[in-house]
């Protein structure tokens, strides 16, 4: 993960709908929403072939809110796996909105079975795994991201 996250401590951001502070967006950042509230998580962000073929490969470990951001130019179909990938992950799977449309929870490390993620995904977002179950993500919720084009997202940077 370019080991620029291995050093970051961050500390969670679980607030509810109703107290939301003004969120900046910044590449670095990213806001998921849903009916647990919101949560903040600090990222990378991989927006060219060779940063999405590399991914989280031969990180050993990873600080709890952090993760990786997977961009791709337009909706299509992925498959994600974990080979050379020495830590559980969830992946969470959203369209060209930043609607979440699939979670994969706790990928196996090391493991090359394909994970799909769905047919018109334009964005993942890898986190630690099991934290989609503790905080209760699921398809429907939110991302917020300054790379979710603002004229379509779900969840634009100017919304609370």
């Amino acid at each position: 993960m370019r080991l620029a996250l291995l050093g970051v401590a961050t500390a969670l951001t679980v607030i509810s709908l109703a107290g939301t502070p003004a969120f900046a967006c910044r590449a670095d950042q990213i806001e998921i929403r849903g009916d647990f509230g919101t949560a903040r998580f600090r990222i990378d962000v991989a927006d060219t072939p060779a940063e999405r073929s590399q991914g989280l490969m031969h990180v050993p470990e990873m600080p709890r809110m952090t993760g990786m951001l997977f961009v791709y130019d337009r909706p299509e179909p992925v498959r994600f796996w974990m080979e050379n990938t020495l830590i559980a992950l969830d992946m969470i799977f959203a369209d060209e909105t930043g609607t979440v449309q699939r979670i994969h929870a706790n990928a196996v490390p090391l493991d090359r079975t394909p994970i799909p993620g769905g047919d018109a995904i334009q964005f993942v977002l890898e986190i630690n795994g099991g934290l989609s179950d503790q905080f209760g993500f699921s398809p429907g919720d939110v991302l917020r991201h300054p790379a979710i084009a603002q004229d379509r997202a779900a969840w634009p940077c100017s919304a609370p």
